[in-house]
């Protein structure tokens, strides 16, 4: 696992984009880290698939070597608030029962399965860099977003590939690991990131408009606030502002 480039001008990346906050951020931190990007963002039965668009103009915006969408059901698994339409998406939720365990909008294994996509896809483009936007501080419990998931997946990755064995080892790059919302805010904005093309909503309106009250918003509106900052994304009813907590 790894944060730092060295001579990574011109190198290609694969950078997984979800639309979101956190993803836009990532693929700005790898651009300017010299690498080239080649952004993967999946359709996978999200309820909240306005991040799709979003991802697209985030792509568009930022400049991508290529994008490419692919196209898996997990809903045929179940499981999720955010794959099974059954099972509501938490709404104004305590910061207690917040940190009370796994939360229902955990999608079982998918940043395992997401990964697995890009590093196929990184085994094509003969890259060894792999940009993901975990993130363990503000990471709202999922098993997915720990350092030792990484880890263990980047130890597989050069045990599982002909690039690992032939020794081009395969870096999984997490450069949001260890930062608060607030600091991927302040980052993003210095790196010019356009946070008003993003959707980070767990439960938008049909015009992707996010609803203010999920864990997803909770956390974003938390750290434009802790940034001074008007967050630009869309709300249901209303624009949020610097004083949302």
């Amino acid at each position: 696992m790894s944060d730092v480039s060295v001579g990574a001008q011109g190198r290609p990346a694969v950078v997984l984009l979800s639309g979101g906050l956190d993803s836009s951020t990532v693929l700005a931190i790898a651009r300017e880290r010299g690498f080239v990007p080649y952004a993967l963002t999946f359709r996978y039965g999200q309820r909240h698939a306005a991040e799709l668009e979003a991802a697209r103009r985030v792509a568009a915006r930022q400049g991508v070597a290529r994008h490419v969408e692919a196209e898996i059901d997990l809903r045929v698994f179940g499981g999720s608030a955010l794959t099974d339409s059954s099972v509501s998406v938490p709404k104004a939720r305590s910061s207690e029962e917040a940190a009370g365990g796994i939360p229902v909008t955990y999608v079982p294994a998918r940043n395992t399965i997401f990964l697995s996509f890009a590093l196929a896809w990184a085994e094509v483009l003969e890259a060894q860099d792999i940009f993901i936007g975990v993130n363990a501080v503000d990471y709202s419990g999922y098993p997915d977003c720990r350092p030792e998931f990484v880890a263990a997946y980047e130890a597989m990755a050069n045990l599982a590939t002909r690039a690992g064995v032939e020794g081009r080892r395969v870096r999984v790059h997490t450069p949001l690991l260890s930062m608060s919302k607030a600091e991927i805010v302040a980052e993003g904005l210095r790196l010019g990131v356009d946070y008003g093309l993003t959707v980070t909503c767990y439960d938008p309106s049909a015009a992707g408009e996010a609803c203010g009250e999920c864990e997803a918003c909770a956390l974003r509106l938390r750290g434009f606030a802790q940034n001074g900052v008007a967050d630009p994304a869309r709300y249901v009813g209303r624009r949020a502002d610097v004083s949302e907590q």
